[in-house]
């Protein structure tokens, strides 16, 4: 009876009225963890040909969200339930907060008329996530559930992208209305003037030691193409910044490494002698700017360039020399059909940049029976170019961001917050939305367990991930800092861990274990051939702490 009055009066309930939204807005996926708060937007996904992704723990849930918006460029969505829902979820909200990813996340929240006398897991989601997200809001009445979707995906990808927080009254979503729908969200277009264009090359014109840093959110496929044909027509070296390394193809000349934890220290010293620096979407954070010591602030001794999406990040920590408000992939393509009105005056210091990176590309070699360095050298000359590698946090990752040759955009998927437990997750997400590509997630021991029942996920949906994880019995990261600062004093960062290839196989996936550098290979085919997700636990000598660092 309920649904023939809807249909005759073209009334729906607040669960219905938003997953319409999202399926105007083309949404195909989206990853939640079930709570009795959101019960209505659940049967509106019922009938919705939208996928729906059960998670294991809200976090997870988050951060596959998360993980959908760098890899697609539309808002990755994720559902979770109120208080305890919501305080989970809030890690996935704040790498994307700080990765620059558009992604919205949906709250269950109390009844309106129960709001204010702290009710069952009642929080203020304005006060939580006002400092992680781009807007949050409350959605009050049933009637204004079209606007604010429509206004949540423009503010997600607007400008700077990022997430919004959408909090949904019980009362609110299950309510029936009578209301339009909004239509599709149309991103407004930053342009770039001539002008700006001018200034730059004129800049580039003028300089004998230029370096190019690109990072941030908002680029695409095409941009990363744009950026190779403009670095290799100026034969301009360019530097990733932490955990941007697939915006520029390693084998590129041009390219001449990542600039983030663990620098080349000589790549560190060609920043702070550089006579320009042109800085494409990344913000030059603590991270790229080696806790802010490669570039002086206010005033930077270099010449600066800064391109960003968000005119208010313009000078906020860097006056640069010139500031242009615009994203990357417009300015790039521009850039790319220019042309220079002479031979570059710093092919001698692009030449040197290149060969510092692959100097510094080659392996040392780290103690134990199984290397690191020797995985990931396997890794990067044998998958396909367009495989996706997902990690976390830890130092198990300093590996792949030194001795992996990434081919093609959107192969890196890491937290630029440092989160540790995204690597699976994100590894999940990568699967479900390209499964014709190979997907491998590195974590380490204490990393995978921050989110390693989402394994159970990947079994679940038939995500064939192959997971490495790195097991040295230690928070590694941590350990390094200790032995750095408090020599033979260990506290707090040993772990005792699990059988996680015994783990795998209790999933009826695969798993196996690996403790020599000659099992590797088989053992990683193995993993493939399966057609199962697989997990193959790495036995590391706790000695090999990181590659420059040795107990």
């Amino acid at each position: 009876m309920l649904k023939q009055t809807e249909a005759r009066h073209g009334l729906r309930h607040g669960g219905k009225i938003l997953v319409d939204q999202l399926k105007i807005q083309g949404v195909e996926r989206v990853y939640s963890v079930p709570g009795e708060s959101f019960l209505a937007a659940l049967d509106g996904l019922y009938e919705s040909d939208i996928d729906t992704i059960v998670c294991r723990q809200e976090g997870g849930a988050a951060m596959m969200a998360e993980a959908h918006g760098k890899l697609t460029g539309q808002p990755g969505i994720a559902f979770v339930t109120r208080g305890p829902g919501a305080t989970n979820a809030s890690a996935g909200v704040h790498v994307a907060y700080q990765d620059s990813t558009p992604m919205i996340l949906f709250i269950g929240q109390v009844a309106r008329h129960q709001r204010d006398r702290e009710a069952f897991q009642e929080v203020d989601y304005r006060q939580m996530f006002g400092p992680l997200a781009k807007w949050v809001a409350e959605i009050e009445l049933t009637e204004r559930i079209p606007e604010y979707i429509s206004h949540a995906f423009h503010v997600a990808m607007s400008g700077r992208p990022g997430p919004v927080v959408l909090a949904l009254p019980e009362d609110m979503l299950s309510a029936h209305a009578e209301v339009a729908d909004a239509p599709k969200a149309a991103v407004p277009r930053m342009e770039v003037s001539p002008e700006a264009i001018d200034e730059i090359l004129v800049a580039l014109k003028n300089a004998s030691r230029p370096l190019a840093i690109v990072g941030g959110g908002g680029w695409s496929a095409e941009a990363a193409h744009d950026l190779a044909c403009f670095a290799e027509a100026y034969d301009l070296p360019v530097g990733a910044s932490f955990r941007c390394q697939d915006y520029l193809d390693n084998r590129r000349p041009c390219y001449v490494g990542d600039i983030g934890i663990g620098i080349n220290p000589k790549l560190a010293q060609r920043v702070r002698e550089a006579d320009l620096l042109l800085v494409l979407g990344a913000r030059l954070g603590e991270m790229t700017t080696s806790g802010y010591s490669l570039v002086d602030i206010p005033q930077p001794a270099q010449g600066l360039i800064h391109v960003y999406p968000d005119p208010d990040e313009l000078g906020r920590v860097y006056h640069p020399s010139l500031g242009i408000a615009a994203r990357p992939p417009a300015l790039l393509r521009k850039l790319a059909a220019a042309t220079f009105s002479a031979p570059p005056a710093w092919a001698r210091w692009r030449r040197e940049a290149r060969a510092d990176y692959e100097a510094w590309h080659k392996t040392a070699e780290t103690p134990g029976a199984l290397k690191m360095e020797n995985v990931i050298r396997y890794l990067s000359e044998t998958l396909p170019d367009d495989a996706i590698l997902t990690n976390g946090a830890g130092n198990y990752s300093a590996w792949l961001h030194r001795y992996f040759s990434y081919k093609r955009w959107r192969t890196q998927l890491a937290p630029t917050s440092g989160s540790m437990g995204y690597g699976l997750p994100a590894a999940v997400a990568a699967k479900l939305t390209h499964p014709e590509r190979d997907v491998v997630c590195l974590a380490g021991d204490g990393c995978f367990q921050m989110s390693m029942q989402e394994f159970g996920t990947a079994c679940q949906y038939g995500a064939d991930i192959i997971v490495l994880v790195s097991n040295n019995g230690m928070y590694g990261t941590i350990r390094m800092h200790q032995e750095r600062h408090y020599p033979g004093r260990v506290s707090g960062t040993t772990i005792v861990n699990p059988d996680f290839a015994a783990l795998a196989q209790s999933y009826g996936a695969y798993g196996e274990t690996v403790s020599r550098d000659e099992d590797f290979p088989a053992a990683f085919s193995r993993a493939k051939a399966s057609g199962r997700p697989a997990i193959l636990e790495l036995q590391i000598d706790p000695k090999a702490l990181s590659p420059r660092l040795v107990l």
